[in-house]
């Protein structure tokens, strides 16, 4: 005779408890991932931002063996107007309007040539551009006025070459901070530091540095697009703004003998990193970046 096995009509269920427990297990997985996730990303963003440089060090020497020099960085242009290093890297790079640098240009802010009679970007002038020596839908050339919501003519026509970092602007747009550049000027031999040297007092005058804090002084000065209120407002001015921390973090450790800067005998590009802020740890460059604060 067959036993009779009793079926219960109750269907098997997760307990409360039970359920409690995995949904907290899923949360603290969650919560390892999440870091280890934003990480990858910054790495990844990193690894396309030192490959950005490398297309622009392949273009400055494009430029370079054309011209027979890099593009100057100087703060200021033959008119003495604001036209710092990283708008005239854009130029030299791209052309005052994108479709080549023009090979009687000598970096006026307003595309005009020496004696501010013709403007060299028109578009007859074709012919005698050279470039762009960056591929248009990579160059990530943006005006400045993309970034912000400010109007003076410093902003109106000036280009620069923005990093991959993008964020979403006071402006609408979604771009990255401008590269930094900086021309070494060979006939110089000496590096401020906090032991010795010297600053710079304003754009035009020279100590024997090698690097001229000043080249990007105005564009720094303009501060973080995404904080409102003026130079002023807490939280707005760049690290990088400081004359001291600019030269202390460009200084090369492994010479000892004397303050020498990297990259003495070229130029040196800066990126505002992932905070986009210039002066933090966090900062891409074209040379072994190591943030260090400030000596007491």
């Amino acid at each position: 005779m067959n036993p009779i096995i009793k079926k219960s009509n109750k269907k098997a269920a997760f307990t409360i408890i039970e359920l409690l427990t995995v949904m907290s297990i899923i949360v603290i997985l969650i919560g390892l991932l999440v870091p280890s996730l934003n990480m990858v990303k910054r790495y990844a963003k990193s690894v396309r931002q030192k490959a950005q440089f490398h297309s622009i060090d392949a273009a400055i020497e494009l430029f370079n063996n054309e011209f027979d020099g890099y593009p100057p960085s100087d703060a200021l242009d033959p008119t003495v107007e604001s036209y710092c290093g990283t708008m005239k890297l854009c130029e030299a790079m791209m052309g005052w309007d994108l479709l080549g640098f023009h090979t009687n240009s000598v970096f006026r802010r307003d595309g005009y040539d020496a004696a501010g009679t013709n403007l060299l970007y028109d578009p007859a002038e074709l012919a005698a551009r050279r470039g762009p020596y960056l591929p248009l839908e990579s160059a990530n050339a943006y005006r400045l006025q993309d970034l912000y919501a400010d109007t003076t003519p410093f902003l109106l026509e000036s280009f620069v070459l923005c990093d991959v970092y993008t964020r979403n602007m006071p402006t609408g747009k979604k771009v990255g901070m401008p590269v930094l550049y900086y021309k070494a000027n060979t006939a110089n031999n000496m590096h401020y530091s906090t032991v010795s040297g010297s600053l710079p007092s304003s754009p035009t005058q020279d100590e024997g540095n090698i690097y001229n804090y000043y080249d990007n002084y105005y564009l720094l000065g303009l501060g973080k697009p995404w904080v409102v209120g003026g130079a002023g407002t807490e939280g707005k001015q760049h690290r990088l703004s400081e004359p001291e921390r600019f030269y202390w973090n460009t200084t090369n450790e492994k010479i000892t003998t004397a303050s020498r800067p990297y990259r003495a005998d070229s130029y040196i590009l800066i990126s505002a990193g992932f905070d986009g802020e210039y002066g933090t740890a966090d900062d891409i460059c074209n040379f072994e970046w190591k943030y260090r604060e400030l000596l007491p």
